[in-house]
């Protein structure tokens, strides 16, 4: 394929050394939990995730040579689909870890809401290029606001947590980027911050009555280890702080978690990063943040050479949406938020998240494609 070699392949490298790193410590982390558990393979949820990025990057071969224009059509009646979905899934969604957001798919399990947060950064990016002319109107400006509410309250019913703070914070940052109204923007941000304060007054004064008693002890995240809690809604984190501490420096040796033995229930979901740092080190650790880092600056740059604004909110959606899936993950195993059940980006198993992580990197590539042909065209017309 002739338009991959305009791709950014700083881009690419960087993610593909971040997936290979997660299919390793996805085997290490799970090989004790599929036998002992699961009365499985040792092998069988690295091979789900190959699986997994291998039909995401076939799907990505073919999505690639798409224009970002046609992204932007498919993503109207994407998000009708997945709104849809979303509200099917709560009278026939299967019940994981505490939430109705999943649908079996023969073997598989389907997770509709990781795809909302793509098709709706997509379909924003394409309102707001249509409408570009509009963004004075508070009906233009505010409209995706509205769509934004419905699907927060479909996920909220689930109820899933993390899923909802994730995509409502995917949507206020695009629609604090997009060149709205300044009045508008001052004005609905207020609004919002006013609302979500009493939002958490409710539910600090009525939790009981809103959500799951497992989901209330939650937003107690203090003090995990504690007598009271280590047995309870501290069991992850404490462990979680044992298997760093095991680390070290340079780590136990890759396989050599002690932690992983059940002691870490989610060792190879939400809870691989403290598996990585007890096998691999805190120096090994800090080598992946930085390639978090320098991932998401090579997609900012993408965004920052973005030949229309369409493309520019894309890839700004998108740094966004790896970004905070980055800090809400690692930010709740360290205790310092509750635990929302969010995936580490690259790391974590996890089909429906893998392949929308992948889509949501072939949607910057394929700017980046648009970007160089485009200046490639400008030099040419340059030397005629």
């Amino acid at each position: 394929m002739k338009i991959l070699r305009y791709i950014d392949k700083w881009l690419l490298l960087t993610s593909t050394l971040l997936f290979v790193i997660g299919l390793v410590m996805v085997f290490s982390s799970s090989n004790v939990a599929a036998f002992m558990r699961y009365s499985s393979s040792p092998y069988r949820f690295v091979i789900r995730q190959a699986i997994f990025l291998l039909v995401a990057v076939l799907f990505s071969l073919v999505a690639i040579r798409f224009s970002t224009k046609f992204y932007g059509f498919v993503s109207w009646p994407g998000l009708l689909a997945i709104t849809v979905i979303l509200a099917l899934v709560l009278l026939y969604g299967k019940i994981k870890g505490g939430a109705a957001s999943w649908i079996d798919i023969g073997p598989f399990t389907f997770q509709p809401s990781e795809f909302a947060k793509v098709i709706m950064i997509v379909w924003m990016a394409s309102f707001y290029d249509i409408n570009k002319n509009k963004l004075d109107k508070y009906s233009t400006s505010l409209f995706p606001l509205i769509l934004c509410g419905i699907i927060v309250f479909l996920l909220l019913l689930q109820p899933d947590l993390g899923t909802a703070i994730i995509f409502a914070g995917i949507v206020g940052f695009i629609f604090v980027t997009v060149p709205i109204d300044l009045k508008i923007k001052v004005r609905t941000t207020l609004i919002v911050l006013f609302a979500a304060i009493i939002g958490v007054i409710v539910i600090v004064s009525k939790g009981g009555n809103l959500f799951f008693q497992h989901q209330v002890e939650r937003f107690d995240f203090s003090n995990p280890c504690s007598e009271e809690k280590f047995y309870d809604q501290g069991n992850q984190v404490c462990n979680g702080y044992i298997a760093i501490n095991n680390g070290g420096l340079l780590g136990k040796g890759l396989g050599n978690s002690t932690q992983k033995y059940l002691y870490l229930p989610d060792s190879h979901t939400d809870f691989i990063f403290p598996i990585v740092l007890e096998e691999m080190g805190l120096l090994f650790g800090i080598f992946i943040i930085l390639l978090y880092i320098f991932l998401l600056s090579r997609i900012i740059v993408v965004a920052h050479y973005s030949t229309n604004n369409r493309n520019a909110i894309m890839c700004y959606g998108v740094a966004f949406y790896i970004f905070l899936h980055i800090v809400i993950n690692l930010m709740g195993v360290l205790g310092l938020m509750p635990m929302t059940g969010v995936p580490l980006p690259f790391l974590s198993y996890g089909g429906s998240f893998t392949i929308c992580l992948v889509v949501a990197l072939t949607i910057v590539q394929r700017v980046a494609i648009e970007n160089n042909t485009k200046n490639l065209a400008k030099n040419k017309g340059k030397q005629r």
